[in-house]
C-alpha cells in the first residue's frame, strides 16, 4: 500500500467522523432572522442552549458574506428564559440587504462550532426594493427629483396618467438596458467612468422610440405631452435609477423592481398632484398664489405626508 492510498483512507475516515459533528451543529439551529431593531439578529435553537456559552460575545464570529475579512462588533447576547432564543446586538446597524454569516464556538458538546447564514427571504427582499422606491423613498416627494416634468404634466388627470405610464415604460426599458451594458460591457472592460454618458444615451434611445410610437398610435396624447416627453431624457429620476443599480450591484430582478418602483412612484405622485390641481382650479385662491406657487405648496404638503412612510419595513 503506497503513501497516496494511505492518505486517501485517512481523509475518508476524517470526513466520516466529522459528519456527525457537522450534522449535530446544524441541527441545533431551528431558525435565524434579522431582529426588529436594525442592529439585531435573532437565533432560535432546537433545544435549550448553554447560557454561559450563548451569552458570551467572545464565542461569536459574524461578518457579511461578501466581506469575510470585516468582523462585525457584537456588543451583547441575551438568551430567553426558556434558553431557546438568543438576541444578538451589534454596535452598528446591519445591512440587511446582504446575507450575514454567524459562527458560534463551543455550541456543540464536543466543542465544535455551528455556522449558519442569516438573510432575508429573497422574494421579500425584491418586494422591499419595489415598495421602497414606490413609497418610502419616492423620488419626487422624498428626493425631489424630476420636478420639471412633475409640475408640467400634473395639471390634468388624463395627461398625468399618460405621462406616468409612459415614464414607467421608459424607465423600466432603459434601466434594464443600462444593467446589461453595465454588467457585460462597462464592468468587464473597466469603463465605469462612462456610466453617465452611456446611460443618458440609452435613455435618449428609449425616449426616441416611445416618441415615434406615440406619434403614430396616440397623436392626441403626444400633443398633450408637448415638450415634456423630450424632457424625460434629462429627467433626474430616469438617470438616477441606472446609477443606483450600478452602485448597489443589483442583479436583473432587483434592477427590474427598482425601475418599476421608481416609475410607479412617479405615476403615483403625478396622479395625486393632478387630482388636487384640478380641484384647485375651482378653489378661491389668492391671486398671488395661483399657478405654480400653490402647486409648490401642495407638493410640499405631499412630501410631508410621505415622510410618514419613513422607517417602514414589511419584511
Amino acid at each position: 500500500m503506497n503513501m497516496h492510498t494511505i492518505r486517501r483512507i485517512l481523509l475518508f475516515f476524517a470526513i466520516v467522523l466529522a459528519l456527525p459533528v457537522s450534522a449535530q451543529a446544524e441541527g441545533l439551529i431551528a431558525d435565524q432572522s434579522f431582529g426588529k431593531a436594525d442592529n439585531e439578529i435573532v437565533v432560535t435553537f432546537t433545544a435549550a442552549a448553554d447560557r454561559a456559552v450563548v451569552e458570551d460575545p467572545a464565542n461569536y464570529l459574524v461578518y457579511e458574506e461578501q466581506d469575510p475579512d470585516i468582523k462585525l462588533e457584537l456588543t451583547g447576547v441575551v438568551l430567553s428564559d426558556d434558553r431557546k432564543t438568543a438576541t444578538l446586538t451589534f454596535a452598528e446597524p446591519l445591512n440587511v440587504r446582504v446575507p450575514h454569516v454567524v459562527t458560534i464556538d463551543r455550541l456543540v458538546e464536543s466543542g465544535a462550532a455551528a455556522t449558519f447564514k442569516v438573510a432575508q427571504p429573497y422574494l421579500g427582499y425584491l418586494l422591499s426594493i419595489l415598495i421602497s422606491a414606490l413609497l418610502i423613498n419616492n423620488f419626487v416627494f422624498t428626493k425631489y427629483l424630476g420636478l420639471c416634468v412633475f409640475f408640467g404634466t400634473s395639471k390634468r388627470k388624463d395627461t398625468a396618467k399618460g405621462m406616468g405610464l409612459t415614464f414607467t415604460m421608459v424607465i423600466v426599458v432603459s434601466a434594464i438596458m443600462s444593467w446589461f451594458f453595465y454588467q457585460f460591457i462597462l464592468k468587464p472592460f473597466d469603463l465605469n467612468f462612462l456610466q453617465i454618458v452611456i446611460f443618458i444615451g440609452l435613455v435618449s434611445l428609449t425616449v426616441q422610440a416611445v416618441d415615434t410610437v406615440l406619434r403614430k398610435v396616440n397623436p392626441a396624447l403626444f400633443n398633450a405631452f408637448g415638450v415634456y416627453l423630450v424632457l424625460v431624457i434629462a429627467n433626474c429620476v430616469i438617470i438616477a435609477v441606472p446609477l443606483i443599480l450600478a452602485d448597489n450591484e443589483y442583479n436583473f430582478f432587483e434592477s427590474f423592481m427598482l425601475s418599476l418602483g421608481a416609475g410607479g412612484g412617479f405615476l403615483l405622485a403625478l396622479y395625486l398632484m393632478s387630482s388636487v390641481r384640478e380641484r384647485m382650479d375651482l378653489a378661491n385662491i389668492p391671486p398671488t398664489f395661483k399657478g405654480v406657487p400653490i402647486a409648490f405648496i401642495v407638493a410640499g404638503q405631499f412630501a410631508l405626508a410621505f415622510l410618514g412612510f419613513s422607517g417602514l419595513s414589511l419584511f
